[in-house]
């Protein structure tokens, strides 16, 4: 940790109802979050062991628990505090997350001789409030399971609400203590009726009021700034992404002239987009923006380097030095504001033991380097992608800079494997500007969560007229998501995929060759390096 406090993000309105999310690494935990907020409560997530710390000071109103790799039959697999079963308040287990109740409760599970993946039936065998409105007594329905061990025999209270072929106890309930388990994953969408599963959950079980929105977001956001920042100043990165640009007008509305962004130019951006950036805010906000011509430096800097991930930390070592050195020319700066969100702080702390950390290793979060001595504030800390779009608009941002696709904080110097140059990116932005363009003439951007063009580290021999070519191939990527964590390709037809190549070959002088990459994306980055 370094000498520089850690400011985290506007507390949640002590009136507004919450629930924690205890995860045992599930790779789609972030899911059950997303769900629970989409039905207007403001839950969280906590590694399970450190659910104990976070129990009292969260008061959650329920609780749900997580899947996970582990088996409940091996030794030292998670488990939770007990605390969790005596607070009083609603929980919910789902896969491990139920395997784990019931065996700290006093119930058993083995390991199943047929596992469960996939598409699977369950048969309801009564309707608790759980249920309600969903399902009935006899009713069948689809779900998605992913276990390969299952419960065999219940604590007492319990009994069974639900079976599957290979599950006995799919759905359990202690109706009594609203302690409730399902076998199946109601958070993602080949369990159709989950997320209404999860909304009776927070709704009807916990009492949850549902009136955590976005306008309540701003307003406690704005109080919250006001409290940290009192009379000090803030620096803000602003990169011209939807993340930055939302923070940097909640910033101004909160702080007024006492904040000052500082664009970085890194010349790795999109076409035109130094200058949308500049107009913006200073033009329109006037908001005190220092925009820095740093394209020279990054270049020199990144001069010979190829590795992916070297790239990416001499970048983001180069920007850090850039801005602490604008920094240091305003007087009396004492917070420094990044666009922070939650799947960067998720991913940014290894739950399990994984690799989620390396993924965002262009991110500050957790810290700056010790020679900053300024306290970090972090508004948007607790959103997801969405969320921040929906606040954006609630700020009345241009529905341009809103709806904007993600841009990664490393710039088009990902998207050249193999060394960067300035030709190189002369050519690579040429034709990412034509295909994002081709995207909008067919109506279709907003469909898309992220496409982007790729400048391949390989030439190819072509004919174009009379003349034989070597040059470039580009490769073009388009994904759907709804936060970033998993993705798959967009599906385009051969005539768009034929005219948007046509036009890049026609038009950008060094591509003869143009690719579709259809590849989809297991949690983690979307990026291409």
């Amino acid at each position: 940790m370094t000498e520089s406090t850690i400011e985290s993000g506007p507390s949640v309105d002590p009136h507004t109802d919450r629930v924690l999310i205890i995860d045992f690494g599930s790779q789609v935990t972030q899911l059950i979050a997303r769900r629970v907020r989409e039905s207007g409560v403001y839950c969280e997530i906590v590694p399970f062991n450190k659910s104990a710390e976070m129990l009292a000071a969260f008061a959650p109103k329920a609780i749900i628990l997580s899947g996970g790799p582990a088996s409940v039959m091996a030794q030292d697999t998670p488990r939770v505090t007990d605390l969790v079963f005596t607070m009083g308040v609603p929980v919910l287990g789902i896969c491990y997350g139920q395997q784990a109740m019931v065996a700290q409760l006093g119930g058993q599970v083995e390991n199943a001789s047929h596992r469960e993946f996939g598409r699977a039936q369950i048969r309801v065998l009564s309707s608790p409030a759980l249920f309600d409105g969903i399902w009935r007594e006899g009713d069948r329905d689809q779900v998605w399971m992913s276990h390969g061990d299952r419960v065999i025999a219940l604590p007492k209270e319990f009994h069974a609400i639900a079976v599957s072929d290979n599950a006995p106890f799919a759905a359990i309930a202690d109706e009594a203590r609203q302690f409730y388990g399902v076998q199946f994953h109601p958070e993602v969408v080949h369990t159709p009726r989950g997320a209404e599963l999860l909304r009776n959950f927070t709704h009807r079980v916990a009492g949850c009021a549902g009136d955590w929105t976005m306008a309540a977001f701003r307003q406690t956001a704005i109080t919250d700034i006001r409290d940290k920042v009192g009379k000090g100043r803030v620096i803000c990165g602003l990169s011209g992404g939807v993340d930055s640009s939302v923070v940097a007008v909640l910033l101004h509305e909160a702080i007024g002239e006492r904040l000052t962004c500082v664009f970085v130019d890194t010349g790795l951006l999109r076409a035109n987009e130094a200058e949308q950036v500049v107009t913006l805010f200073r033009d329109h906000y006037n908001i005190p923006l220092v925009h820095v011509a740093a394209q020279d430096l990054f270049l020199g800097k990144l001069s010979g380097v190829s590795d992916p991930e070297q790239k990416r930390k001499t970048i983001g070592a180069t920007f850090i030095d850039v801005f602490d050195k604008e920094a240091a020319k305003i007087n009396g700066v004492d917070f420094l504001a990044q666009g922070t969100l939650y799947p960067d702080v998720i991913e940014s702390v290894s739950f399990t033991g994984g690799p989620s950390v390396t993924i965002k290793s262009h991110h500050n979060v957790g810290g700056l380097p010790d020679r900053m001595k300024l306290k970090l504030i972090e508004p948007l800390r607790e959103l997801f992608k969405d969320e921040v779009r929906a606040l954006g608009r609630e700020l009345d941002l241009p529905e341009a800079f809103v709806a904007r696709h993600p841009f990664p904080g490393p710039g088009l110097a990902i998207r050249v494997p193999g060394e960067v140059t300035q030709q190189k990116l002369e050519i690579l932005r040429k034709a990412d500007a034509i295909y994002l363009d081709e995207i909008q003439k067919a109506g279709l951007y907003d469909e898309i969560w992220q496409a982007f063009a790729v400048l391949l580290p390989v030439r190819t021999v072509g004919v174009m007229g009379d003349e034989r070519t070597y040059e470039y191939v580009c490769a073009l990527r388009a994904v759907t998501s709804t936060d970033g964590m998993t993705a798959d390709y967009y599906p385009f037809s051969h005539d768009f995929l034929g005219g948007a190549a046509t036009r890049i070959i026609n038009e950008v002088r060094g591509i003869n060759r143009v690719v579709y990459d259809v590849t989809s994306k297991p949690p983690g980055t979307i990026e291409w390096e």
